[in-house]
């Protein structure tokens, strides 16, 4: 069995707390880019931005993967980028796991309100592979995409 590590190390873990979350059935590339957007924030900040999204209120940038994407209005002027997307399903699971770093900030005994964001990044996971039944006797591959997800917050003064 493969061992997991964090990717990010600290020496003083006493005021940080850390999730991860692995085999979310989002694909990498949007999660990635959702990821992007919520690193460096306050968890607060973080979980807002997340439920606009979900509402279709705010767009993220898509930075990497933004091939014939469409410009979103209000990007520029908070992001200074114009391309973006809503990635309802990326946004739900990591405002969960938002949620699950926030209780195990509040088991160690950290304020929520102080909680910063210091790492997050987003891994790919195992892709399923599936077939999809066409006409004559063919068959198209169908690959559903995983993503992993670890999530570092600590608190700041």
């Amino acid at each position: 069995m493969p061992t997991w590590h964090y990717s990010y190390k600290l020496r003083d873990e006493s005021r940080i707390a850390k999730a991860v979350q692995f085999d979310i059935p989002v694909s990498i590339k949007d999660m990635r880019e959702a990821v992007a957007a919520i690193r460096g924030k306050k968890v607060s900040e973080a979980k807002k931005l997340l439920e606009n999204v979900i509402a279709l209120r705010e767009p993220i940038p898509f930075k990497r993967y933004k091939g014939k994407l469409s410009h979103k209005r209000g990007l520029p002027a908070k992001w200074k980028w114009p391309i973006g997307r809503y990635p309802v399903k990326a946004a739900k699971y990591l405002l969960r796991l938002l949620e699950h770093v926030e209780a195990n900030a509040d088991n160690k005994g950290l304020d929520k309100d102080k909680l910063v964001i210091v790492h997050i990044a987003a891994h790919k996971g195992m892709t399923l592979k599936r077939w999809m039944p066409r006409a004559f006797g063919r068959a198209t591959p169908k690959f559903r995409r995983t993503s992993h997800v670890e999530i570092v917050v600590k608190e700041v003064d």
